[in-house]
């Protein structure tokens, strides 16, 4: 029962960005520190770099989160490139021997790389990323979901006909993700409490329910996207009874499916609670080696009890 949503999208200034650069090399090695900027190494063939990245050409440099990787331009034989420095800073200073060099800064999901020439000074560099940010909230009806509700996926959507290829697979709502510039696919689905005596539908996790919202959004460069996806749905109490209004039986076997007859949820218990999406259902008790069948509609924030009558 999944179902696009609208999206309330807000943009506002922030900083975040790629990933990538495991496919050159190892271990740097320790160097000395750099002469000051611009100026000549009082030996010969020393020189540095003093590194710094933004979300664009008049942005504010980043000062947190970066991971900066110098290789050597050069490919060993093997085809990788060998790992000369590294840093955790957010405006490293890096010593390093006349050379070319290729610069990589990785800022979440997002990154960026750049050919460098050092030749006996300490040179200023400073890397744009092309990168900003998504937050993801849930609401049902108009109340907010908890972040421990949701669990959010976010898709690359390919050409028309194929598959989207999955980037974050399990994202926190209300956590901003730093991304690459581009449009997204999110999807969110709503997790129940608590799954005790309860099987999914095959090919779901445990606590999956099928209130499932979809929707495209674009991450702008330099911004932070908010975007809330609102979900329809219900909390139902099963149970199996003898008249309206009497006491659930226990040891009772429930199967939730929908018209179509697929699957949605087995469970077992006097009074199962599921949490289901806005719609039609059926239900299906079995208690003593007998079969009880009933139909009923789910109305989203509409929490109620759902009864078979045991006839």
């Amino acid at each position: 029962m999944r179902r696009f949503v609208a999206v309330v999208a807000a943009v506002c200034m922030l900083a975040p960005l790629l990933a990538g650069a495991d496919a050159w090399a190892q271990t740097p090695k320790p160097r000395p520190a750099a002469p000051a900027a611009g100026q000549p190494d009082p030996g010969t063939g020393q020189g540095g770099l003093r590194l710094s990245a933004s979300l664009g050409a008049d942005a504010k440099p980043i000062d947190s989160g970066l991971v900066w990787r110098v290789f050597q331009e050069r490919a060993e034989p093997d085809g990788t490139h060998t790992l000369v420095a590294q840093s955790n800073e957010a405006a490293p200073t890096l010593a390093l021997p006349d050379g070319d060099y290729v610069v990589h800064v990785a800022f979440g999901l997002a990154s960026t790389m750049k050919r460098v020439s050092v030749r006996g000074q300490t040179l200023d560099q400073r890397l744009t990323l092309n990168a900003g940010a998504l937050r993801v909230s849930g609401l049902l009806g108009d109340a907010p979901i908890p972040p421990n509700r949701l669990r959010i996926e976010i898709y690359v959507p390919e050409r028309p006909g194929s598959e989207a290829r999955i980037v974050v697979p399990d994202a926190k709502a209300e956590t901003s993700i730093r991304l690459p510039e581009g449009v997204y696919r999110i999807v969110s689905t709503y997790l129940d409490r608590d799954n005790s005596g309860s099987t999914p539908a095959p090919g779901a996790r445990p606590n999956d329910t099928n209130s499932v919202v979809n929707a495209e959004v674009r991450v702008v460069a330099g911004k932070l996207t908010d975007v809330t996806l609102r979900h329809r749905a219900a909390t139902l109490t099963l149970k199996l009874v003898n008249a309206a209004g009497g006491e659930a039986l226990a040891n009772t076997s429930f199967s939730v499916l929908t018209p179509g007859g697929d699957v949605i949820r087995e469970m077992i218990g006097a009074f199962p609670q599921l949490l289901l999406a806005e719609g039609e259902y059926v239900v299906i008790a079995r208690r003593d080696g007998k079969t009880y069948q009933g139909t009923f509609n789910v109305q989203s924030t509409l929490d109620r009890d759902i009864e078979v009558l045991a006839k």
